[in-house]
């Protein structure tokens, strides 16, 4: 007689695959276990991704677990993008793929609609509800990921009202401190419409000590906690950025005018001055409310220009004498971090191009950042840093930046992945912020050098916000918070209002207050669903792009071991593509324990081999490239 398998009830979210099945996800509370129990077909076409259910799971006889017997408990999911079509003469939605795997009876309320149709609906009664139809032309595959996850275009017409009413409010100046008449300058994209930040220095006094001033928009004197404009922030916690679209946190009227550091204008702000010596320390700092007129907005590269080749513009020209005096600031800043570790956060990035007529995307480039980026973010994590301390010192408490130090495993796939790129890391038991410093020099300017950042940074491990402070190891820092983008990040808003409740008298803070640890996990789990929408929608262009590639051969490396192939990246155009296990020679193959190898009988795939590839294949639907082997 057969021992019967073993079986038990569980609650748990659904996550779909977009080729018709699905899983249930199952983590205790409190507990680093994750169950993932295989979901059929039947059973998973009346639900959607990110159901709470209730089921029964059951572990077969290799250990495998499926689910059965599913039951409705909670649905965050409200709207659903599809395409019409007809089934025994009747209308129905075909759901995008990753969030339902059946097409669902639609109710169109009477609007004309026909099959192959592009709409947004609600779904309520087993049943999508429809909301709106797509304009002929629109990007459906931009209005897919904005729905899958959640995110908002518009605001409503509560907020639109409440900027009226915020912007005619005459807005007292206070005790606040006039910079004015400091050479003010901004350094963003020549593009940037919302600007949050500003930078200004006076000359070295006797002692050879600078005043730089780091001045950011005071979002908060704006946008009051509680407020109709403050719900839709903290509902959307981030601007994301979609490649050829952007979807403010904040209206446009105050993130690209009124809050904007556009220049010649005068702005509210909150500044922290830093006293940096000649050897790059932070001798002190002071954190205030000011007034600024920025005299100039620059472009990143206009201020690389005249870094690396002494070229001065003409809005240049108006801030002359503050230039040295900012580049040798940054240097001094860049020495002080150097001497005790961690990594530079500009990184080379993939960036898409678009068709100046049409609007499509032609195509894909790599982009380094320049000396200009250097600059900026040394001024800006210093400014950060900073003020964490300032904060932590005073005990009030805030939404901290926190990184772990990454545990010895990551630290021995790292260091696999670097020696099978060529390159000696010798870390030891523990990667140490100076251990990680010595290594980023290393790889600097190599031409694996963005596939081997890929593998550090996912080494490394996800940044977090949290109100108990702790170190931030990628940046060396004893303590972190994001302060410098107060209208796109609403973490930083978070910790403006903090700072402006401290600078106007409160003292009767809470110890690691609870409500700001769970408004850190609310920002958290919106910042992954953003970054989740972002790399969704880089997927899908990528794939676009490359579609017109297919057939072209390139050389990669691996950068990731899945059970079923390799991701490799390409070298040059930063695109990520799939090579499957059972297209590969003297299979089959197998991943080892770490997921660091596909291993065969004859031969083995690490991570760090360099590949020639060819581009076998396209899905701009999955945001899928599918390679092969070249030759």
């Amino acid at each position: 007689m057969e021992t019967p398998a073993p079986s038990r009830t569980v609650t748990g979210r659904i996550d779909v695959h977009p080729r018709g099945y699905g899983f249930l996800i199952v983590q205790p509370s409190g507990s680093d276990e994750v169950l993932s129990a295989f979901i059929p077909p039947p059973e998973l076409n009346p639900y959607l991704a990110d159901d709470v259910v209730s089921a029964t799971v059951t572990a077969s006889a290799d250990g495998r677990w499926s689910a059965s017997g599913l039951s409705l408990l909670k649905r965050p999911r409200l709207e659903v993008y599809g395409e019409l079509v007809t089934r025994k003469g009747a209308p129905h939605l075909r759901i995008d793929r990753d969030v339902a795997n059946g097409d669902w009876p639609l109710e169109t309320a009477g609007v004309e609609v026909q099959h192959g149709d592009a709409l947004v609906a609600r779904v309520a009664d087993g049943k999508a509800w429809l909301l709106r139809k797509l304009e002929p032309g629109a990007d459906r595959s931009l209005e897919r990921i904005i729905v899958r996850h959640g995110l908002r275009r518009d605001f409503d017409p509560e907020a639109l009202a409440e900027v009226r009413r915020v912007l005619a409010i005459p807005h007292a100046l206070g005790a606040r401190r006039d910079l004015r008449q400091v050479p003010t300058v901004t350094v963003d994209s020549a593009s940037t419409r919302v600007i949050d930040d500003a930078i200004s220095v006076l000359p070295a006094g006797a002692d050879g000590a600078l005043r730089v001033f780091i001045s950011i928009a005071d979002a908060a004197e704006f946008v009051t906690e509680g407020s109709a404009l403050d719900r839709v922030a903290r509902e959307r916690t981030s601007s994301v950025y979609l490649a050829g679209a952007m979807l403010p946190m904040l209206p446009e009227e105050l993130s690209t005018n009124w809050l904007s550091l556009v220049p010649g204008e005068e702005r509210l702000c909150l500044t922290v001055e830093l006293r940096i010596d000649p050897e790059g320390r932070v001798t002190a700092a002071d954190v205030y409310e000011s007034l600024i007129r920025s005299w100039a907005k620059l472009s990143y590269t206009e201020v690389a220009d005249y870094l690396d080749k002494g070229e001065m513009s003409e809005p240049l020209a108006t801030v002359r004498e503050a230039l040295p005096w900012l580049r040798a600031a940054a240097a001094r800043l860049a020495v002080a971090r150097a001497g005790r570790g961690g990594i530079e956060m500009a990184r080379e990035e993939a960036r898409f191009t678009f068709d100046e007529e049409t609007g499509e995307v032609s195509g894909i480039e790599a982009v380094r950042p320049t000396t200009a980026h250097a600059l900026i973010e040394r001024f800006m994590v210093a400014a950060n840093e900073a003020l964490a301390g300032w904060l932590l010192d005073r005990g009030v408490p805030a939404l901290f930046r926190v990184q772990d130090e990454p545990d010895p495993q990551r630290v021995a796939d790292l260091a696999a992945f670097a020696h099978h790129s060529g390159f000696a890391a010798g870390f030891g038991r523990r990667l140490t912020p100076l251990a990680l410093a010595a290594f980023d020099r290393q790889i600097a300017g190599c031409t694996s050098e963005p596939a081997l950042r890929s593998v550090l940074r996912r080494s490394l491990g996800p940044s977090r916000y949290t109100v108990v402070p702790a170190m931030h190891f990628g940046l060396a820092a004893r303590a972190y918070v994001h302060f410098t983008s107060p209208i796109r990040r609403y973490a930083d808003l978070s910790v403006h209002r903090a700072l402006k409740q401290y600078l106007r008298g409160r003292r009767d803070f809470i110890h690691e207050d609870p409500a700001v640890e769970e408004l850190a996990v609310h920002v958290n789990a919106r910042s992954r669903t953003a970054h989740r929408a972002e790399k969704d929608r880089h997927r899908v262009l990528e794939a676009r792009v490359m579609a017109g590639h297919v057939g072209g051969e390139f050389q990669g490396r691996v950068t990731r071991v899945k059970p079923f192939g390799l991701l490799v990246q390409l070298d040059g155009m930063l695109v990520e593509g799939y090579l499957p296990a059972d297209t590969l020679p003297d299979g089959p193959y197998q991943p080892d324990a770490r997921e660091t190898s596909l291993v065969g009988r004859a031969r083995t795939y690490t991570i760090g081999m360099p590949l020639r590839v060819r581009v076998a294949s396209t899905d701009e639907n999955l945001g899928r490239i599918e390679l092969a082997l070249a030759g």
